[in-house]
């Protein structure tokens, strides 16, 4: 499967973009909830509900923007309830949204905290090698690349509830 890799290397980049595509294969759309129990190093929850299913995450995340560990390991819901609880602020909400993009990767897009003054839209494409990121070719829609942007990461956005680059 193009873009994704099982070796607990995360390989992704980043963009900004103003709505939800509208003419690609849509493959699946959720709910998410994370929230972050350290930021330095990175030590997140997540719970995400698709189809009226929800399964818990405790990630773990290494340092690096384009490149970095991550390491994951499913909860039960009752630990992902006792974690939320050491949690220090609220939970992001992000409305989820992977569509299929005509070379074969996956574009994972999120309506971060819809509705608050502080909403974005974000996406992700994934790959299984750094070559096969620096060569990846955006469309247009992906009008800012914000991968290298160490400021630009959802535990940052958590810490602070500030939009990204409202320029």
């Amino acid at each position: 499967m193009q873009g994704v890799n099982t070796s607990g290397v995360e390989i992704e980049r980043k963009f900004l973009l103003n709505a939800f595509p509208e003419d690609l294969p849509l493959l699946e759309e959720s709910t998410v909830y994370q929230g972050y129990l350290c930021t330095d190093p990175v030590v997140r929850i997540r719970s995400k509900e698709k189809d009226g299913q929800q399964k818990f995450v405790l990630c773990f995340k290494g340092q690096g923007t384009l490149m970095r560990r991550e390491i994951e390991m499913e909860l039960t819901k009752s630990q992902f309830s006792q974690l939320s609880e050491l949690l220090k602020a609220p939970m992001i909400r992000k409305d989820f949204r992977v569509y299929l993009l005509p070379d074969g990767h996956r574009l994972e897009c999120s309506m971060v905290d819809r509705g608050s003054p502080s909403e974005f839209l974000y996406a992700e494409v994934e790959f299984a090698s750094l070559e096969e990121a620096k060569a990846f070719e955006p469309p247009a829609f992906l009008y800012r690349d914000v991968t290298e942007f160490p400021g630009f990461s959802m535990s940052r956005y958590w810490e602070t509830r500030k939009r990204p680059f409202t320029d």
